[in-house]
């Protein structure tokens, strides 16, 4: 019987050192885009992908990310006392239902992988995704829905993927691609981080999966791989051949929000996307160009 997927794992438990000093006191999880912070457009994307409980894997310094996805009563009763029912009623909409978030924390930050590996005990035995927040994308359809509308077909493991430039494959994993369809691609190695001249390709992983629990097996040896990290790539590798697994080439553009110049990108199409901000940003624009 096929399974839906039902589970996300959001990691955020990261130092988020490259944006400091802005993240010394605030997750970089919550830096916002125009006016919602990454995190949420992770979660909002989930939930459009039918996903009914969200799993945060934490660190130290991360409670605000709690607080925000709870009732701010006190919040609520001024905005509710000044008659601001659009802002009320739009604070709530997105607010995930009681019950269907759980937080685990992640004591060191030992890697992707291991932020993962933390959350095993609450995804069980069941397919489940991941999303990074960090790699925000811009499209008509969430990319994780994409990924989950496509799922029933393929089943397995999937990742979403993208090409980039042979000059930045060692940022990424990095597929050796197989049968290609132009949105399908069938996955016959992984390679982390590789030089340019070592990589089978330029399709890159970009931060939305959706995994079979066996991968869980894989992280439990906590083998360190690029950077002395536990790399959830490297638990993936020994699953090709064992059962499906694919790359799909989301609709949408990525942006990468763990980088200074991503994020202010980002904040550029996010505000221009608006229907209520984009004229005024785009004037703003003309004024610096």
């Amino acid at each position: 019987m096929m399974r839906r997927v039902r589970k996300a794992i959001f990691p955020v438990g990261g130092l988020g050192t490259r944006f400091l000093p802005a993240t010394k006191a605030m997750p970089k999880e919550m830096l916002p885009v125009v006016d919602k912070p990454l995190i949420q457009y992770a979660v909002e994307e989930a939930r459009a992908a039918g996903i009914e409980e969200f799993i945060f894997v934490t660190g130290r310094g991360k409670t605000t990310i709690e607080d925000h996805f709870d009732h701010s009563y006190e919040l609520e009763h001024t905005l509710e006392a000044r008659g601001k029912t659009a802002e009320l009623e739009a604070l709530r909409a997105w607010l995930p239902p009681a019950g269907d978030v759980a937080y685990t924390r992640q004591q060191v930050p030992l890697g992707l992988g291991h932020a993962v590996w933390c959350a095993r005990d609450l995804v069980g035995d069941e397919p489940f995704a991941v999303l990074l927040a960090d790699d925000l994308i811009l499209s008509k359809t969430p990319a994780l829905k994409q990924m989950c509308d496509i799922y029933p077909e393929v089943r397995g493991n999937m990742v979403a993927v993208m090409d980039v430039p042979k000059a930045h494959t060692q940022r990424y994993g990095i597929l050796s691609p197989g049968r290609d369809d132009g949105r399908l691609v069938q996955v016959r190695g992984l390679v982390e981080k590789p030089k340019a001249e070592e990589a089978p390709s330029t399709l890159a992983v970009i931060g939305r999966y959706i995994l079979e629990p066996a991968v869980f097996a894989h992280l439990d040896k906590k083998s360190k791989g690029a950077g002395g990290e536990i790399q959830l790539t490297d638990s993936l590798v020994p699953m090709i051949g064992t059962s499906p697994f694919h790359g799909y080439r989301f609709e949408g553009q990525r942006f990468d929000c763990g980088d200074k110049i991503g994020f202010f990108e980002a904040q550029i199409a996010f505000a221009l996307a608006r229907a209520d901000l984009g004229p005024a940003a785009q004037a703003v624009i003309k004024r610096y160009t």
